[in-house]
């Protein structure tokens, strides 16, 4: 015999959005409350419904005590968790975005809530943040090199909602900056949330922040939890225990109390757009949160995009720059090859040259000092693609269409022709527009680069990094190092040699840094092409020695190019 089920005493009808996923369905339903639910069921719980004759995770968006709906309603199957999961802050943020982007709440909702986890409820979350441990003073007199830098500053840790397009100069060091700043903001009581592209930013920040916090005092967001870690945090920052949170791009979600300063890192990278629909940007979810929250919000980057200055043109957010004289002393000097007719008299090939004469001298003079030389290339592996060596059709798989490459070979084997999609060789390739069997290489990639290097430089130690194989730190001595953007590791002082720290000249950073291939960046199918290219070499021209310690930059480029003139001005907001 079923149960007779009694409805709640008061407000016995609650109003759900079922998380279906469908343009047409996104709207509320009303379900009838059971008397033994009524406790459970508020605003802001998951709850499963029947709809459709299947049951479904719901949101409990409000209780009412009438319906319009004229016929029979039906009862709420169960409370998944007792626990608020979305509260008022996060129900607003929600519907804004999906105003903005014309999206579903359910597939935005799918992104701000992790998946429940029963064991993750069971941990303590009633800990203040202050009694995780010790915090140490941070120093915040970094921002002072920047013009209107400590009146920022002043304004944050006030609570007034200051925001600001922080350019961050060459050589400085942003994790500590930031992580600086956020720590001060927690221990004056605030909450401060911090999202980076990837996981490397990720880590970086992470190892700054543990210098000032203890590590129970950082909840970390990212895609590399598992899903009791990840509901057992989200739990964590919703009660208001964890108010210093950083991580990538969904942690832009987190319902942190009293949410003071915000940040956000290269809002560019591809990284911080959800590749579901409907395709948010963390900083759109951080600037509506900022209007919203009346948070502080900073965003920071080498380079500039285009939506960022839009915003400090409209007025909305300010720069943060560094003064001229500041910049010209901190940065390395930048040069392209053929910028002056003297090296174009010295060498005539510079500008048709792959590794110009420009190139090996700015090498050598930084192994002669015993510093460590960065080649930036665009492509990892050998030789990542091939065309026809008589029409220049790119070179394709008979069997996928797929591209082909040729792979690195061994002492005794030569490389094959290999499709990059399927895997399979072709030794006896024809082209399938004129049937010629020429091959010749399109671009080189890191390997065949650090192959050519090591040639030229045969007593050099040469490392590659990018792809699956990031190095995250080199010795602070003479090496080769090439690698993808992105992947360039840190120079690191090693502890069998500390007189290499006692020398501002030898601290950690590259003695030259060469820019090869620029062409295949700004000669991308994209619109955001050049501004790409620019964050790319921005980011690894700040890994290099000023140029009053003789660091270099040489950008294998045309020198008229508007991308190239803005990096060597360092006028990233002039590019955007």
């Amino acid at each position: 015999m079923a149960k007779t089920r009694v409805p709640a005493p008061e407000k016995s009808v609650a109003r759900v959005l079922p998380l279906l996923g469908l343009p047409h369905l996104d709207r509320l339903f009303d379900y009838r409350i059971s008397e033994d639910q009524h406790d459970d069921v508020q605003p802001g719980v998951r709850v499963r419904v029947r709809f459709g004759g299947r049951l479904v995770d719901a949101i409990v968006m409000s209780r009412t005590a009438q319906t319009s709906h004229e016929g029979k309603l039906m009862w709420l199957d169960r409370v998944i968790s007792p626990i608020v999961v979305y509260p008022p802050q996060t129900a607003k943020l929600i519907e804004q975005l999906s105003d903005r982007y014309g999206g579903v709440r359910s597939d935005l909702i799918r992104s701000a809530l992790p998946a429940r986890h029963a064991g993750a409820e069971e941990a303590d979350t009633s800990t203040s943040w202050e009694s995780l441990g010790e915090v140490k003073e941070p120093d915040l007199s970094s921002w002072s090199a920047y013009q209107h830098g400590q009146s920022f500053v002043d304004a944050v840790l006030a609570g007034t909602t200051a925001r600001a397009s922080w350019q961050i100069a060459p050589g400085d060091d942003w994790a500590l900056a930031l992580a600086s700043l956020a720590v001060k903001v927690v221990k004056d009581g605030g909450g401060a949330l911090l999202v980076v592209p990837d996981q490397r930013d990720l880590d970086r920040l992470e190892a700054a922040l543990r210098g000032l916090v203890a590590a129970k005092q950082i909840t970390v967001l990212n895609s590399g939890l598992g899903p009791q870690a990840r509901y057992r945090r989200f739990l964590s920052v919703l009660s208001g225990q964890g108010r210093l949170i950083i991580g990538t791009r969904s942690a832009a979600f987190a319902p942190v109390k009293d949410l003071k300063l915000a940040v956000i890192l290269n809002d560019g990278d591809d990284n911080l757009v959800d590749p579901r629909a409907p395709y948010a940007h963390a900083r759109e979810v951080l600037t509506t949160r900022s209007s919203l929250e009346a948070s502080s919000l900073i965003i920071a980057g080498h380079a500039r995009t285009a939506e960022t200055q839009l915003l400090v043109e409209s007025g909305w957010m300010h720069n943060l720059i560094a003064p001229r004289d500041t910049i010209r002393t901190r940065m390395p000097r930048i040069q392209a090859v053929g910028d002056s007719d003297f090296q174009m008299e010295r060498d005539p090939m510079a500008r048709s040259a792959r590794l110009p004469g420009i190139a090996f001298h700015a090498v050598r003079s930084a192994l002669e000092r015993d510093q460590p030389a960065l080649i930036q290339v665009p492509r990892k592996g050998y030789v990542p693609t091939l065309a026809c060596g008589n029409c220049r059709t790119p070179a394709r798989c008979r069997h996928c269409n797929g591209p082909v490459g040729l792979p690195q070979g061994s002492s005794d084997l030569a490389g094959v022709p290999t499709c990059r999609w399927c895997g399979r060789p072709d030794s006896r390739f024809k082209c399938q527009n004129c049937g010629s069997p020429k091959l010749r290489a399109v671009v080189l990639g890191t390997e065949r680069t650090a192959e050519e290097l090591g040639r030229a430089f045969p007593s050099v130690r040469v490392i590659t990094s990018g792809g699956n194989k990031v190095v995250d730190s080199v010795e602070n001595r003479a090496s080769i190092v090439v690698s993808t953007p992105g992947a360039e590791p840190f120079v690191a002082n090693s502890p069998e040699r500390p007189e290499k720290s006692e020398k501002p000249e030898h601290k950690g950073a590259y003695g030259a840094l060469l820019l090869l291939d620029t062409w295949a960046l700004m000669g991308r199918q994209d619109l955001r092409a050049m501004e790409d290219a620019l964050h790319k070499w921005a980011a690894a021209a700040t890994l290099v020695h000023s140029h009053l310690h003789q660091g270099q930059v040489i950008v294998v480029a045309d020198p008229s190019f508007p991308a190239v003139q803005s990096l060597i001005r360092w006028d990233m907001a002039g590019a955007a």
